[in-house]
């Protein structure tokens, strides 16, 4: 297929690298083209605009930070949305569900092409290993059609519903992560203070219902930092601020996710908002802020 993918951040440039490796075609557009280099080098086209990249393609993905840069690089002045002709947009990035379905009705009224939201999870590893978990929602016979290309870096692609749906799902991704992660802190706190070999505490726990992905990932890197980064704490503070927004439009009570987001945002007042969610730990076991 020939593609077009704008946003070479932590989780974009990987896609495309599996992309490429597949034999799909790919057109590139990011705001910092050195970004890009190696993946010319891999054969990956570079474009000046997110329309030149856009046009002429089966379909387009994005992968970008926030809600700001999507509404831009879709409905700029030179945004995907002047491109002609393109079967479909998968967006992977994480966004309100309600500005999801806004953008849907907006871009197949100005080009009659499907918009997908796909948020995923698993994290650049998912994405190298070809494993990552896609949640979308928008046209069935459109994903049929993206999934072609996506399967290059997912291995469990569900679709959720009408537009939209894929990013409320997302939240409920992100609500067990963020609130996991948050008890994974506080559990290695814990232990620091009692005594406890923190070396053996992940091991010690895989297999009994305390073990999850989270806990094998995270328990090493709150008790030795390492790089590179695997997602900032700020990008998950977003997500759990939407998550709440959407729990006060909709009724939905949540007692626990309330309490982690001031923590997320107590971590980012004390400067941690840059450095990677492992470093939630430092509320717990303040002497680990040297190493964040």
């Amino acid at each position: 297929m020939k593609l077009a993918f704008c946003g070479l951040g932590l989780m974009g440039a990987p896609m495309v690298k599996r992309l490429l490796a597949a034999g799909h075609t790919v057109n590139v557009w990011n705001r910092t083209p050195a970004k890009a280099q190696a993946l010319l080098e891999l054969g990956a086209q570079w474009c000046d605009t997110p329309a030149q990249a856009a046009s002429g393609v089966d379909g387009v993905f994005m992968c970008l930070l926030n809600t700001q840069a999507v509404e831009q690089v879709v409905f700029g002045s030179d945004g995907i949305v002047h491109a002609r002709p393109f079967q479909w947009l998968v967006d992977h990035s994480s966004v309100p569900p309600e500005q999801t379905r806004a953008w849907s009705q907006r871009l197949f009224e100005a080009c009659q092409a499907d918009w997908l939201d796909a948020p995923v999870s698993g994290g650049v590893a998912g994405v190298e290993a070809g494993t990552l978990a896609v949640m979308v929602g928008g046209s069935f016979s459109a994903l049929d059609s993206a999934s072609q290309a996506m399967c290059a870096y997912a291995s469990n692609i569900t679709h959720m519903g009408d537009s939209g749906a894929g990013q409320a799902t997302k939240l409920c991704n992100q609500t067990i992560v963020a609130s996991t992660v948050a008890a994974i802190a506080e559990a290695v706190g814990l232990a620091h203070r009692n005594g406890i070999d923190l070396q053996q505490l992940a091991k010690a726990l895989q297999g009994g219902w305390a073990d999850s992905k989270p806990l094998q990932v995270f328990v090493p890197r709150m008790i030795a930092p390492t790089q590179p980064s695997i997602g900032a704490l700020s990008t998950m503070l977003k997500d759990v601020d939407t998550v709440m927004q959407v729990a006060q439009s909709s009724g939905a009570p949540m007692p626990v996710m309330a309490t982690v987001q001031q923590q997320l945002r107590s971590a980012q007042a004390a400067g941690l908002g840059e450095a990677e969610l492992s470093a939630l730990i430092c509320l717990v076991w303040p002497e680990q802020r040297q190493n964040f």
